[in-house]
C-alpha cells in the first residue's frame, strides 16, 4: 500500500492541473520548491477559468418563461464553455463509430441505390440516352442527306437581332401640315442660317394630304380583304364594324408563343414528310385558329398538291374555302380520287338545286355503283315511282338489307312478296327480312301466314347466333311499328329458346318487367300469356298478369283474365276476390255475388271470402243479408275478424245493445288462454275487440248521464249512478289490460277513461306507471303522460316528464316532435336544431320544422320541408294533411290537386290525426271507412293546429 501511495505522489499531475482551483485557489511557487525555477503555466488556464466563471455569473435567464416551444431559448446554453482535449477525443471516437456503422452495409446500400437509379432511368431516360441510337446512325449519313436536313428555326433568345422601332408622327406635325398644306423638315438652326448649313440642294417637302389619301385607300383595301361574299352579302357591318372590334378576342403573349411554336413544329413536319396529310390539316387549322384564314387556305392548297390522293386533305380544303371555290376544289378532288364516297357526298351537299344534286349523285353512282350511302342519298331525292326504279337498280348493284326493305315498302302486295323472296334468297340469315314478310302478311289480314313465317324464321335462325333476347327486341320493334300479331307470334315462337324448365318462370317474369320498363305492353302481355299456358297453376303469374291488365288493359280484359285464373287456381282466395271486385266495379252486383258463391264452394271456411261477401251486401244497402252472412260466418269460420265485423255492423246500424252482446261474447270466446294468443294478428284483433267494448261503455255512460239530466235526477242520485257506472267501466278495462297487457293502446284507453270520464288524475297516472312496469318504458307511454299533464294544467310536471323522456329516448322522433310543439315560439328554432341533430330522418320532426318555417312565412322552405317529410314516410297521413293545408292557404289550385293526387297514390294509413278521422265510429262501416281518401285528407287538414307556432 505504501509503495502505491508513494508512486502516486511522485506521478506527474495532469496537464493544466492546479491544486485547489475548485476552492478558489490560484497557482503559486514558494522557496521550498526544489529545483530550478520554472514558468508558471497555470496562469493562462486560471485566467481562462476565471473568465468562464465570470461568464457563468453573467448567464442569461433560462427559466421556463423565456422558453419557446418552436425556437427554444434565444441564447446559446453552451456559450461560455471551453472545447477541451477530452471533447475533441470524444468527437473523434464518435466519428470512428459512425464510420464503422456506415461501412457495415455500404456495399448492399450502393447496389440498391444503383438498382433504383437504373429503374428510374428506364422510365425517364436522359435526353442523351433517348437519342443515343440516332447519334450512332449519324455516321452513316451522306453529304447529300446532311445538306437536306431542314433548318429548325431560330428559337434562341441570345444575340437576337433587334427589331426596328417605329415612332408615330406627333399630332403637332400633322396639325401643322394640315394648316399650311406642306411641312419643311428644316431645323431651327437651318432656319437661322437660311438653309446654308445643309448640303447642296434643298430639303425635300412632304405632302401630308397624300399621306391621308393613302391611308384611306389602305383602309378600304383591308376592309375588302376581310369581307367574304356569301350570296351577295358581306360579313362586315358598315355601321358597327368599329364597335364590334371591342368584342374580338385578343391573344395573349402565351397564346401567341404557342402558335409560333406550333407553326415551327408543323412546318418541320410538312417539310420532312410532305406526303403526311394530317400534318397539312393541322397546320391549316393552326392558322385558322390564329384568325389567318387566307394563310390557312394557302397551306391546305399546298397540302392538296402534296397529297392529291388523301380525301381528308381535300375535305379540309372544302371546309375552309368559300362556297364558290369549294365546288372547284371538289371538282379537282374527284378527278384525283374518283372512288371517294365522302367527296361525292360532300359535292352533292354543296349544290342547292335538286337537279344538280341528282346529276352529281348519278355521276357518282356510275363510278361507285356499290356504295350504299350514295344509293340512299339518291333515293331520298326521288319521288315514289322514281325511287322504286332507282331501288330496283340499287339491289342489283349492291346486296343491302335496307335497300331490299325500302323497295318492298314501295311495291304493292304481290310485288312486295316477290321482292322479299329475292331478298331472302340473297340474305338467308337475315331475320329482318323474315319479320318484314310477316308484317306484310299482317297488313293484308293474312294472320295464318304470319305464324308460319315467324315459326320458319325462328327455326332457320336457330344456328345463326340470333339469341332469344334479340328476338324479343325484334318483337318490341314490331309492337312499336303497330304490328301486334307479328309481335305476339315472335314472342310465342322464341321466348322459350335455350331455357331449362327450372329457369323459365323467373326468366319470363324478368323479360316481361323489362318490356314494361321499355313501354312495350303488348310484348309483356304476350310473354305472360305464353307463361300462363305452361304454368297455369301458378298464382303469382296470374296476379302479375292481372296487375298488367289493371294498369294498361281494359276492365273487360281484366275480367276475362280473372275468369280464367279462378278456373286454374280455385284455392287462390285473392283471385276470387279480385274477380268479384272487378265485376262490382263494372256495376254487375249479381255477377259479383255469383263469383263469391263459387268461391264459397271452392273455399268453404275462408274468412276473406266471407268478409268480402259481407262488404258487398253492406255497401249495396243490403244490411239484413249482411247480418245473416255474418251470423252464418260466426258459426262456420268464427275468426276474430268476423266477430269484430259483426260488432261494427251492429254499431253502424245503431243497434248498440246487439253490439255490446256480440263484443261480450267475443272477448269471452277469445280469451288469452286460447291458442289464438300465439298468433300476433289474432292478438291484435282481440285487443281491438276490447277497445271497441270500452268505447261502447263510454257511449253508454254518456247516454245514461244525459238521461239523468233530462229526467231531473237529484245530485245525490247522479253521484251514486256515476259511481256505479265508473266501477263497471273500471272492471271492464281491468279485464282488458289483464287479457291484452302487451297492447299499449288498451292501457292508454284505460288512462283516458280515468282522465276524461272518471275525472281521476291520480288513477290515470297510476295506470300509465303500471303500463311502464308491464311493457317497459315506451315513447308512446311517455307521450301520453306528457299530454295528460299538459291538459290538466300541470306544465312543470309535463316539462319534467318531457325531459326524462328525451333522456331515455334521445332519438325518438315522436318525443322530439312533441318537444317542438310544447316549446315557446321564441325558442322553437333552437329546439328544432337539437331535434334535427338527433333524428333528421323522422317525418314527424321534419313536419314540425316545416310548420316553424310556415309560421315565419318562409313559404319556399315550408314547401320543401313538407315535401321532405312525405318523402321520408309516405304512409304518414298527418304530413300529407299539413302539406295540403299549407297549399290551400298559400298555394294555387294546381298545387292542391297535385297534393291530392300524390296522397291517393301513396295511400297513407297512419298518423294521429289521420286515424282520428279514418277510424272515427261515425265514418266506420263493415267495409272500412265510408269516406274517400280525398275527403279524409280535407277533414284532417281542418284539424291541423298552428296555434302553438304563433309568434308572441
Amino acid at each position: 500500500m505504501s509503495s502505491v501511495h508513494s508512486n502516486r505522489l511522485r506521478a506527474q499531475p495532469p496537464p493544466n492541473y492546479v491544486a485547489g482551483l475548485g476552492r478558489g485557489a490560484s497557482g503559486f511557487t514558494t522557496r521550498s520548491d526544489v529545483g530550478p525555477g520554472r514558468f508558471d503555466e497555470s496562469g493562462p488556464v486560471i485566467t481562462q477559468a476565471m473568465k468562464a466563471e465570470a461568464a457563468a455569473d453573467d448567464r442569461k435567464d433560462y427559466s421556463e418563461t423565456q422558453f419557446d416551444s418552436w425556437s427554444g431559448y434565444s441564447e446559446s446554453l453552451f456559450q461560455g464553455t471551453v472545447y477541451e482535449a477530452d471533447d475533441e477525443e470524444a468527437d473523434r471516437i464518435y466519428n470512428t463509430v459512425d464510420d464503422a456503422m456506415d461501412g457495415r452495409r455500404k456495399r448492399q446500400r450502393e447496389e440498391a441505390e444503383a438498382k433504383r437509379t437504373s429503374e428510374f432511368r428506364k422510365q425517364r431516360p436522359k435526353i442523351q440516352q433517348m437519342f443515343s441510337d440516332l447519334k450512332k446512325r449519324l455516321g452513316d449519313i451522306g453529304t447529300d442527306e446532311w445538306t437536306n436536313i431542314p433548318d429548325i428555326g431560330d428559337t434562341t433568345v441570345k444575340k437576337r437581332k433587334k427589331q426596328d422601332i417605329w415612332t408615330p408622327v406627333p399630332d403637332s406635325v400633322l396639325s401643322g401640315g394640315l394648316s399650311g398644306g406642306s411641312h419643311s423638315t428644316l431645323s431651327s438652326k437651318q432656319h437661322n442660317w437660311g438653309g446654308m448649313a445643309t448640303p447642296e440642294g434643298a430639303t425635300p417637302v412632304t405632302d401630308l394630304r397624300a399621306f391621308g389619301d393613302a391611308r384611306s385607300c389602305l383602309m378600304s383595301v383591308k376592309l375588302q380583304q376581310i369581307s367574304d361574299s356569301v350570296q351577295g352579302q358581306t360579313v362586315v357591318d358598315p355601321q358597327g364594324y368599329l364597335t364590334n372590334l371591342n368584342h374580338q378576342h385578343t391573344n395573349t403573349d402565351a397564346e401567341i408563343g404557342d402558335l409560333k411554336r406550333a407553326r415551327l413544329l408543323l412546318k418541320s413536319v410538312t417539310t420532312t414528310n410532305p406526303n403526311h396529310g394530317p400534318g397539312w390539316i393541322a397546320a391549316a387549322r393552326v392558322e385558322e385558329i390564329a384568325g389567318r384564314v387566307q394563310a390557312a387556305r394557302a397551306i391546305i392548297a399546298e397540302g392538296c398538291e402534296a397529297c392529291p390522293t388523301q380525301q381528308d386533305v381535300w375535305l379540309e380544303a372544302v371546309r375552309i374555302a368559300t362556297p364558290a371555290n369549294a365546288k372547284k376544289i371538289l371538282a379537282r378532288a374527284v378527278q384525283q380520287i374518283p372512288h371517294s364516297v365522302k367527296l361525292w357526298s360532300q359535292a352533292h351537299k354543296l349544290e342547292t338545286d335538286v337537279k344538280k344534286k341528282k346529276a352529281v349523285l348519278r355521276k357518282a353512282l356510275e363510278i361507285i355503283p356499290n356504295s350504299v350511302r350514295l344509293w340512299q342519298e339518291a333515293v331520298e331525292l326521288e319521288t315514289a315511282e322514281d325511287a322504286k326504279i332507282l331501288l330496283s337498280r340499287a339491289v342489283e348493284c349492291v346486296n343491302n338489307v335496307d335497300l331490299w326493305l325500302a323497295l318492298a315498302k314501295l311495291e304493292v302486295y304481290k310485288n312486295a312478296k316477290a321482292v322479299l323472296n329475292r331478298a331472302r334468297q340473297a340474305n338467308p340469315t337475315e331475320p329482318l327480312i323474315w319479320i318484314a314478310a310477316a308484317q306484310l302478311e299482317e297488313a293484308n289480314q293474312n294472320f295464318a301466314a304470319v305464324e308460319t313465317i315467324v315459326s320458319r324464321a325462328v327455326k332457320t335462325m336457330a344456328g345463326n347466333q340470333v339469341t332469344r333476347e334479340q328476338w324479343l327486341t325484334y318483337a318490341e320493334g314490331a309492337e312499336k311499328a303497330d304490328h301486334l300479331v307479328t309481335c305476339k307470334q315472335i314472342v310465342t315462337a322464341a321466348v322459350g329458346l335455350d331455357l331449362d324448365d327450372s329457369e323459365k318462370k323467373h326468366t319470363w317474369i324478368a323479360d316481361a318487367e323489362k318490356c314494361l320498363a321499355n313501354e312495350c305492353v303488348e310484348t309483356a302481355r304476350a310473354i305472360y300469356a305464353h307463361a300462363l299456358k305452361e304454368f297455369s297453376n301458378k298464382k303469382g303469374l296470374w296476379l302479375r298478369a292481372a296487375h298488367l291488365e289493371k294498369q294498361h288493359g281494359t276492365p273487360q280484359k281484366l275480367d276475362d283474365l280473372l275468369k280464367e285464373a279462378v278456373k286454374y287456381c280455385p284455392q287462390a282466395e285473392i283471385l276470387w276476390l279480385m274477380a268479384a271486385k272487378e265485376s262490382w266495379n263494372l256495376g254487375d252486383v249479381s255477377k259479383s255475388r255469383n263469383i263469391l258463391g263459387e268461391a264459397f264452394k271452392a273455399n268453404p271456411n275462408s274468412e276473406s271470402i266471407w268478409l268480402a261477401a259481407v262488404k258487398l251486401e253492406s255497401e249495396n244497402k243490403e244490411t239484413e243479408r249482411a247480418r245473416l252472412l255474418l251470423q252464418k260466418a260466426r258459426g262456420q269460420a268464427g275468426t276474430t275478424r268476423i266477430w269484430m265485423k259483426s260488432a261494427k255492423l251492429e254499431r253502424q246500424l245503431g243497434e248498440y245493445d246487439n253490439e255490446r252482446k256480440i263484443l261480450d261474447d267475443a272477448v269471452e270466446k277469445f280469451a288469452t288462454t286460447t291458442t289464438e294468443k300465439n298468433n300476433a294478428e289474432g292478438l291484435s284483433v282481440v285487443a281491438k275487440l276490447w277497445l271497441m267494448l270500452l268505447q261502447s261503455e263510454r257511449r253508454r255512460i254518456a247516454r245514461e248521464q244525459k238521461q239523468d239530466k233530462s229526467k231531473g235526477a237529484t245530485p245525490q242520485d247522479i253521484i251514486a249512478n256515476n259511481k256505479q257506472r265508473y266501477d263497471q267501466i273500471r272492471h271492464t278495462y281491468t279485464r282488458a289490460y289483464k287479457s291484452c297487457g302487451e297492447s299499449l293502446h288498451v292501457w292508454l284507453a284505460a288512462a283516458d277513461i280515468e282522465e276524461k270520464v272518471c275525472k281521476d288524475m291520480v288513477k290515470a297516472r297510476a295506470i300509465i306507471e303500471k303500463a311502464k312496469l308491464r311493457n317497459g318504458s315506451q315513447p308512446l307511454l311517455w307521450l301520453h303522460s306528457i299530454r295528460m299533464e299538459h291538459r290538466s294544467g300541470n306544465e312543470k310536471l309535463a316539462k319534467m316528464h318531457l325531459s326524462k323522456a328525451l333522456q331515455e329516448f334521445p332519438s325518438s322522433g315522436l318525443i322530439w316532435a312533441e318537444a317542438i310543439e310544447m316549446e315557446p315560439a321564441a325558442t322553437k328554432k333552437a329546439k328544432s336544431v337539437q331535434a334535427i341533430k338527433r333524428c333528421d330522418k323522422d317525418a314527424r320532426v321534419i313536419c314540425a320544422v316545416a310548420k316553424l318555417f310556415w309560421a315565419e312565412r318562409k313559404f319556399d322552405k315550408t314547401r320543401s320541408w313538407f315535401g321532405r317529410a312525405v318523402a321520408l314516410d309516405s304512409d304518414l297521413g298527418d304530413a300529407w294533411a299539413n302539406l295540403y293545408r299549407f297549399e290551400v292557404q298559400h298555394g294555387d289550385e294546381e298545387k292542391q290537386q297535385k297534393v291530392i293526387a300524390s296522397t291517393l297514390e301513396a295511400e297513407p294509413h297512419h298518423g294521429e290525426l289521420w286515424c282520428s278521422v279514418s277510424k272515427d265510429p261515425e265514418y266506420c262501416t263493415v267495409g272500412g271507412c265510408s269516406l274517400s281518401p280525398t275527403e279524409i285528407l280535407k277533414k284532417v287538414a281542418q284539424k291541423v293546429d298552428m296555434s302553438t307556432y304563433a309568434m308572441q
